[in-house]
């Protein structure tokens, strides 16, 4: 990677951050998209580096009294379903990686543009929480995602957003299952050859500025209401979705 590269990377990395520390998810989702759109490093690489930054986003932020808004019921029903969605996931990318690229982009943009629609979905709250089984399936779903791309957002997200939770408890308790999600992931990706040292060394060079950077929006949120940063998340999220599955698709149609 040359050092332009590596500049531009840094910048799609701010980006993903403060897009995560608004609005509790979409890190991977933009990282990756981004990633993909600008042709940095291969997404595999992308992904398993978004998985360590996943972590440190996650310990910046939840420092503090903001572990005691974690839902443990909650993150606990959602992470016996997505252990096996994630190893479902880690081992679809492992195929695709090698044998379709261009499936592997396609699926990724539309996944992205899927998150940027549940984004701007007004989910209606439902009166009473879902069963623990809802959860679980939910969460084998997401964690097919994680393990694909890592990134469990769009699933997690509507169905959250539609338990009787607050708002800081939703944040909260998404945050926490990215994290345990993308730990569940490195354990299967490390030990089966799957990570690499190029993903170390981008994840190490962009860790201190995913720290500043949620440390910067916690202390100093724009102040903006959150349809406006929703708005924004959303308009990203489209653009690179576009750009990813358009080209792809358009290989499929030729």
């Amino acid at each position: 990677m040359s050092i332009e590269q590596g500049v531009v990377f840094l910048l799609c990395v701010a980006l993903a951050t403060w897009s995560q520390a608004l609005t509790g998810f979409a890190f991977s989702l933009i990282l990756l998209g981004l990633v993909g759109v600008l042709h940095l490093v291969p997404l595999a690489d992308a992904a398993n580096a978004a998985n360590l930054l996943s972590l440190v986003q996650a310990w910046a932020a939840l420092r503090g009294g903001a572990r005691k808004s974690v839902d443990m019921q909650v993150l606990r029903n959602t992470m016996y379903g997505s252990v096996f969605g994630v190893a479902a996931g880690v081992m679809l990318l492992g195929w695709l990686s090698s044998n379709v690229v261009e499936l592997l982009r396609l699926l990724l943009g539309l996944t992205i543009l899927a998150c940027a629609a549940m984004l701007m979905l007004h989910a209606r709250p439902r009166a009473e929480r879902s069963p623990p089984a809802v959860f679980r399936a939910v969460g084998v779903v997401s964690g097919l995602m994680s393990g694909l791309f890592s990134t469990s957002g769009p699933p997690l997200v509507y169905h959250f957003y539609r338990q009787p939770m607050t708002p800081q408890s939703i944040r909260h308790t998404l945050v926490a299952c990215f994290a345990l999600a993308s730990l569940v992931r490195l354990a299967m990706v490390v030990p089966s050859g799957q990570f690499s040292l190029h993903s170390l060394y981008l994840a190490l060079l962009a860790a201190p500025l995913v720290v500043l950077v949620t440390a910067w929006v916690r202390r100093a949120p724009p102040p903006w209401s959150p349809r406006v940063v929703q708005a924004i998340v959303c308009g990203l999220l489209v653009i690179a979705g576009v750009a990813l599955a358009g080209p792809a698709a358009l290989h499929y149609l030729r």
